[in-house]
């Protein structure tokens, strides 16, 4: 079972990273753009599958150790710990080189003639960064001492990706000016990349203090 402690670190680390711009969602705002809205709506349901494919996938292979050994337990979270700092790090980063850039949304014309719904599933399922991102970011919000890790870490994987999807779709209904929004405020994209860095920072650096304790 999930603690309410564990859960309420989870809904505001996933809900942040859900609303910063990524490649997910310029590539559903590229879509949008290109081919209306419905284009938009099709790519993001097909990344919320591409998404759940990863879930599933890590959640079959991980619980099985997860539950049964509590050295790769350990390993794994702290893996976990020192991937989310990284990652902040590098999105600080990131967000300094780009002070004086804008968002590039790159759009092929051949890109709109091609299925919506199945590319982004291909797009989402072929993406190793997101199946990292899972191994790395889920595993620190699962209970082990509560059993039923596998359920944990799909229930957990599933809301994260519902997450994203729903803030894709809200981009998608607001395609227009979300999109000029993105592309002309490198202050705005600054700040937003800046603030969920120095989250995935904290919320690493506290599941490694957390578990030394």
């Amino acid at each position: 079972m999930l603690d309410s402690h564990r859960v309420s670190l989870f809904l505001a680390a996933a809900t942040l990273l859900a609303i910063a711009p990524g490649p997910g969602m310029l590539y559903v705002l590229a879509r949008t753009l290109a081919g209306g809205r419905r284009e938009g709506v099709l790519s993001s349901l097909g990344t919320f599958l591409g998404g759940l494919v990863h879930v599933i996938a890590a959640a079959t292979g991980l619980s099985i150790v997860l539950a049964t050994s509590a050295i790769a337990f350990a390993a794994v979270k702290y893996a976990g710990a020192a991937y989310l700092i990284y990652l902040g790090v590098r999105m600080i980063i990131s967000a300094r080189k780009d002070k004086d850039k804008d968002i590039d949304i790159p759009v092929s014309p051949g890109q709109a003639r091609k299925n919506p719904f199945w590319q982004g599933i291909a797009t989402e399922v072929l993406n190793p960064k997101t199946a990292i991102f899972f191994l790395a970011f889920i595993p620190q919000f699962v209970n082990r001492g509560g059993g039923g890790v596998f359920w944990q870490f799909l229930l957990l994987g599933t809301i994260s990706v519902a997450l994203n999807t729903g803030c894709d779709l809200v981009v998608t209904l607001m395609a227009a000016p979300i999109g000029a929004r993105l592309r002309s405020s490198a202050v705005l994209r600054r700040r937003q990349r800046t603030a969920t860095g120095l989250t995935l920072i904290g919320l690493g650096a506290y599941v490694a203090v957390a578990d030394a304790k």
